[in-house]
């Protein structure tokens, strides 16, 4: 896609550029369900989705002095790189070998669409959110890892049962609510406890598979 969209103005141009790449972002299908179980979700529907718990879910984070509209920027931002990698499957161990290096490359192409200083500045938002180290961005990780879970709940398990995931992953998973949110996390416990109750998710014992 070539950056001369506006011949006006080549800041324009670019960040015109950057729009148009990033809507395929909607094409990227992740494993997890609609809550009405018609399909699965897509990249750009998460973003959205998740985006709006943190400006709900504020108010049951530890930190109370964490800047939201940072929070609501990574998020925004941080399945961009999804363009160019894929989704990788949050279980899927071989596909973490070299998640890294492949979200890596895309995200030096896609933000390097944008004029140097929104180049710079969106890339520090993801690496940031990547890094997990601000109360800011481990608030974001949490949210970013309770949102499947709950639809998970919601849909019966359907991407659980398919991929035959049990307790102990889904906690692992879950790891950075306990960082952000002491009442996000008894939550999620109890989500968990009522979804081995149902049968939509498997309990560790009861599967013998890690």
């Amino acid at each position: 896609m070539t950056k001369n969209l506006w011949a006006g103005s080549d800041r324009l141009s670019s960040q015109l550029a950057f729009l148009v790449e990033i809507d395929k972002l909607k094409s990227v299908l992740r494993k997890t369900y609609l809550i009405d179980k018609s399909r699965r979700e897509n990249s750009a529907e998460h973003s959205w989705h998740v985006a709006l718990w943190s400006l709900l879910m504020l108010e049951h984070a530890d930190d109370s002095s964490l800047e939201l509209n940072r929070v609501i920027r990574m998020l925004l931002l941080h399945d961009l790189v999804e363009i160019d990698a894929g989704d990788t499957f949050a279980y899927d161990t071989q596909g973490y070998e070299d998640k890294e290096e492949r979200e890596k490359a895309a995200a030096d192409r896609l933000f390097g669409l944008l004029p140097d200083d929104q180049r710079e500045e969106w890339m520090a938002l993801w690496r940031e959110f990547e890094e997990e180290e601000t109360a800011e961005a481990k608030y974001a990780s949490a949210l970013d890892r309770l949102q499947p879970v709950v639809h998970n709940y919601y849909t019966g398990g359907v991407s659980w049962r398919e991929n035959r995931i049990v307790r102990s992953q889904v906690l692992k998973r879950l790891e950075p609510v306990r960082q952000a949110s002491e009442t996000l996390w008894t939550f999620a416990g109890e989500i968990l406890q009522k979804s081995i109750d149902q049968g939509i998710l498997l309990d560790d014992a009861s599967d013998g598979e890690g």
